[in-house]
């Protein structure tokens, strides 16, 4: 388990956001254990206090739930999952739209070329089959 931290973004952070990756790609399932906070200290090289505020944001946005004595798990609401993953999915849109706008796209522009990218990927995946 590796993250590359980005220096302008809080560790604690971007720890949470691993996580939510996985938990929205389905490889920590609902009900799934995740690393004890010292396991997640030790395996990012992070103080345990900032992993523990990880685990606390998780816990307050209603990701993971703290079974006393027994660690941290993900929920098992699925409409959480579900919210959470569109919600980094616009997160990372609106990242990349307004990058794009500071390059001097157009709306129109940007429409274009993801329209031409998935038009490109679907055109692969049909070659693949």
């Amino acid at each position: 388990m590796t993250i590359e931290f980005d220096p302008s973004k809080p560790i604690y952070r971007q720890i949470a956001e691993y996580y939510y990756q996985k938990i929205s790609n389905g490889e920590l399932p609902p009900g799934e254990k995740l690393p004890s906070v010292r396991e997640t200290a030790q395996l990012l090289r992070v103080n345990p206090n900032t992993a523990s505020r990880s685990y606390l944001e998780m816990e307050r946005d209603g990701v993971t739930f703290t079974k006393r004595g027994q660690g941290t798990f993900v929920t098992e609401d699925e409409e959480i999952v579900k919210q959470l993953r569109i919600r980094l999915a616009k997160s990372r849109i609106e990242e990349l739209v307004e990058f794009l706008h500071k390059l001097g796209f157009t709306n129109d522009q940007i429409k274009e070329h993801v329209d031409a990218l998935l038009a490109g990927q679907e055109g692969d995946s049909h070659a693949k089959n």
